[in-house]
């Protein structure tokens, strides 16, 4: 009997300046790539339900200043500003429900 068996395909990666030959699963092929974090972005951490907004379009925040809460859990958590900066977009409102790593507010 025989198998149909793919022959491997060796990808080239280099670490640290040193090459290596391996094989890619499929898995580590469709991942996302690495992108810095942008600290005038805020995202959602965790899902639940928008209570409050605290900040409007165009609002001048400093570091730590509130700007929503979100209700996770029976818990309210305090989403504070990374940076100071101008508000330029907040895409949700009182009453929103979102899930985990959704934009909330835009910086400047």
């Amino acid at each position: 009997m025989e198998e149909n068996k793919e022959t491997p395909v060796f990808k080239t990666i280099i670490i640290d300046n040193i090459k290596y030959k391996t094989t890619l699963t499929k898995k580590f092929m469709a991942r996302k790539s690495y992108e810095p974090i942008n600290f005038n972005k805020v995202y959602s951490f965790i899902p639940g339900t928008v209570r409050k907004v605290f900040v409007k379009e165009g609002a001048k925040v400093k570091k730590g200043a509130q700007l929503l809460e979100l209700e996770a859990m029976k818990m309210v958590n305090n989403i504070t500003a990374p940076v100071d900066g101008i508000v330029t977009k907040i895409n949700v409102k009182s009453g929103d429900l979102v899930s985990k790593s959704v934009l909330l507010v835009e910086m400047n």
